[in-house]
């Protein structure tokens, strides 16, 4: 008989999650101390250092800001924010939607529909579904016949992060990579038992977690897309395939187990949330909650990191005992990495690089300095963590010769981390209820403190190998700026500004917790904010920065809200930024997770320069219980990744919640969504 699902919390969660997706896809971290007890201050409290470097900021700022927007924009005084008005939208003489070139759709409803909801003029497609068969051999998708064998030729489960790469020779043809964040057992078999998984659920679930390459073929007349099963270069990467372990941390003695006591190659990768692209034609994919998958955690062990010291929700320490650190003390250190994947060559061992840092990665997302060297910008998911940046000391090679890409693949294991300190220019006028300081923003200078470099430490008490493998405690040392969960950071391919999707703090001001800063201006922050951050004089390896909020998300109608100064009745309304994007004209694309709002997750547009800059756009919502990932916005197609759809408290196979994407009876399956224009012209004409 089968037993049945223990309670689940319902107390609400953080960012609007269903207790089911907080249980599955992170462990439940918001009903945990949060891991930062740090006690490094906010340097924006210390007034007198603020005021010191109050002149030197605005001139930086000035400079660096406005020449990044083309003079379109100022760094101080901007336009005030406009009075809560309803929300409404222009239109041009056409009916169309007026708005910045690539953004001139009519904006989609806040709405709670089992569906993808997309612009009128607009058509939606299927690209690939959880349990598709990609490689040769592999069988169709049957619910009732699953296998782990099956599963590791078919598409991967919770689709995050995407990339699109071209492939030479093969016309319409792209290659397609996509992140498999977690599993959500409840909804993927039949009659389960959260108490006594089988080895075989457990297996399907290892294969079904970590990446997919598949190529994919283009609809010339529309932006459809359909996957070319049985590609060569079609692959699938699990929780047990092998990773090498590269850079500074490498072989060290944190990295050893009894079973790899050379600590230089592991066995799978876990929980692979955003990612990047590489302008030498990798992917980089981020490892966020890891800890989730460990049993038998301490305060000797655990580090900062949130390791429970019972057993893990999964159950896996009963089928392996690598998940089990009182077993394994350093397995969960081979976990929290970027990946780098070589997705044009099918045979290569993937690389987790310990030169970025571990902690809980987001994303990450290079851009070049001048003289070709990568910089890597990094968020830390995490109430009151930080976010980070890499500087290569390696440039990189141009061409694909083989020479050249085997020069490329060591671009990350040579270098400086780096974790960023914020100071606000407004001292003393920040309350955290989101009201603006006098100057109209919420801005300030920043500095990026070096961590360590190669095998030397840059801090105190603590060696390289121990930076590297416990940075979260390096960035304690050092007094790094406690953010709202810094997600993604995406650097703008035309500007070189640096956006950080900030999702959300429901802990900020809380007795005991870091109050509101102004880069952090809200207590009990439960929608989130996107900062802007140039660079000093546009040098990515640069030492210092300007920032400012971009947005500060929530109802337009709430005062505690910014939308970079535009007319808040002309904007929608949009809660927890997670994931970006930039389409060809330099608009920045939001996704989002958990909104708070009363409507289902989206994905919005919003200019990042000109006269508009600040208007923002919600382009599609995604189905009951789902959240929206990994978008991509080419001039004629917009992908996204519509991951954990029907992931409600209460629902399992039995008692779906949705009914998405194939109607009711059918499996409800985590699914790559192709948008485009109905005309065929591009997006946002």
């Amino acid at each position: 008989m089968r037993k049945l699902l223990p309670l689940l919390n319902t107390t609400p969660h953080a960012g609007g999650r269903s207790a089911l997706t907080c249980r599955y896809r992170c462990g439940d971290a918001c009903f945990h101390e949060v891991p930062n007890t740090s006690d490094n201050e906010y340097v924006g409290d210390v007034i007198a250092s603020a005021l010191s470097r109050r002149s030197m900021m605005r001139a930086a700022a000035v400079v660096t800001v406005a020449a990044a927007a083309g003079g379109a924009a100022v760094v101080q005084g901007g336009r005030p924010a406009q009075a809560a008005t309803p929300a409404g939208y222009e239109t041009g003489k056409s009916g169309k939607s007026d708005g910045a070139r690539g953004l001139r759709f009519v904006p989609v409803a806040p709405n709670k529909d089992d569906k993808v909801t997309v612009p009128e003029g607009y058509e939606q497609s299927i690209v690939i579904r959880w349990g598709e068969p990609i490689l040769r051999g592999a069988p169709a998708f049957d619910p009732d016949r699953q296998s782990a064998k099956a599963q590791a030729g078919q598409f991967g489960y919770n689709n995050d992060f995407l990339s699109l790469l071209p492939l030479k020779g093969e016309r319409g043809r792209q290659v397609l990579v996509a992140n498999h964040e977690y599993t959500d057992e409840m909804l993927m078999f039949k009659g389960y038992d959260p108490e006594n998984p089988t080895r075989e659920q457990v297996e399907i679930a290892w294969a079904a977690h970590g990446l997919s390459v598949v190529v994919v073929q283009e609809e010339h007349r529309s932006g459809r897309l359909t996957p070319v099963t049985r590609h060569p270069l079609n692959r699938r990467l699990t929780a047990t395939s092998e990773f090498e372990l590269t850079g500074p941390a490498a072989g060290g003695k944190l990295l050893r187990t009894s079973a790899d006591p050379s600590g230089t190659k592991v066995l799978g990768t876990l929980n692979n949330c955003a990612g990047g692209t590489t302008p030498w034609g990798t992917i980089l994919s981020g490892e966020e909650n890891f800890n989730q998958y460990f049993a038998g955690g301490s305060s000797a062990t655990d580090k900062r990191y949130g390791v429970g010291s019972g057993a893990t929700e999964r159950k896996w320490e009963r089928f392996d005992k690598r998940f089990d650190v009182k077993q394994e003390p350093n397995e969960i250190h081979r976990h929290g990495w970027v990946v780098e994947l070589d997705p044009y060559d099918p045979d290569s061992t993937p690389a987790k690089r310990t030169a970025l840092g571990r902690f809980k990665h987001e994303a990450a997302q290079p851009r070049l300095t001048d003289d070709g060297r990568p910089v890597v910008y990094m968020g830390d998911d995490e109430r009151f963590d930080y976010f980070y940046k890499f500087v290569s000391s390696k440039r990189m090679k141009k061409g694909g010769s083989r020479a050249a890409r085997a020069h490329n693949r060591t671009l990350l294991d040579e270098g400086t981390l780096y974790v960023a300190r914020l100071t606000g220019d407004s001292p003393g006028e920040v309350d955290g209820t989101g009201k603006l300081p006098n100057d109209g923003e919420f801005d300030g200078s920043g500095v990026w403190i070096p961590l360590a470099t190669g095998d030397v430490s840059h801090v105190p008490g603590m060696t390289a190998e121990e930076v590297y493998v416990f940075t979260r405690l390096a960035g304690d040392k050092v007094g790094a700026t406690k953010m709202d969960r810094p997600e993604d950071v995406e650097p703008s391919p035309r500007t070189g500004r640096v956006y950080v999707a900030l999702t959300n703090n429901t802990d900020r001001g809380k007795p005991g917790k870091a109050g509101a800063d102004e880069a952090n201006p809200r207590n009990l922050n439960k929608h989130g904010q996107v900062l802007e951050l140039a660079e000093h004089w546009d040098d990515p390896a640069s030492d210092g920065f300007a920032w400012r909020l971009f947005l500060v998300a929530g109802d337009p109608n709430d005062p505690a809200t910014y939308f970079a100064g535009y007319p808040k009745d002309k904007v929608s309304q949009i809660s927890c930024p997670d994931n970006l994007a930039f389409d060809p004209h330099g608009n920045l694309w939001i996704s989002t997770d958990g909104a708070q709002l009363g409507s289902h997750d989206g994905l919005f547009g919003v200019a990042t320069r000109g006269e508009r800059r600040g208007e923002l756009k919600q382009f599609l919502t995604v189905p009951t219980g789902a959240e929206t990932c990994g978008p991509i916005v080419q001039d004629r197609r917009v992908l996204v990744a519509v991951q954990h759809p029907g992931e409600v408290d209460g629902a399992s196979v039995e008692k779906p919640a949705s009914a998405w994407p194939d109607g009711p009876g059918r499996m409800v399956r985590p699914s790559v969504v192709a948008v485009y224009r109905r005309d065929g012209r591009d997006i946002g004409a």
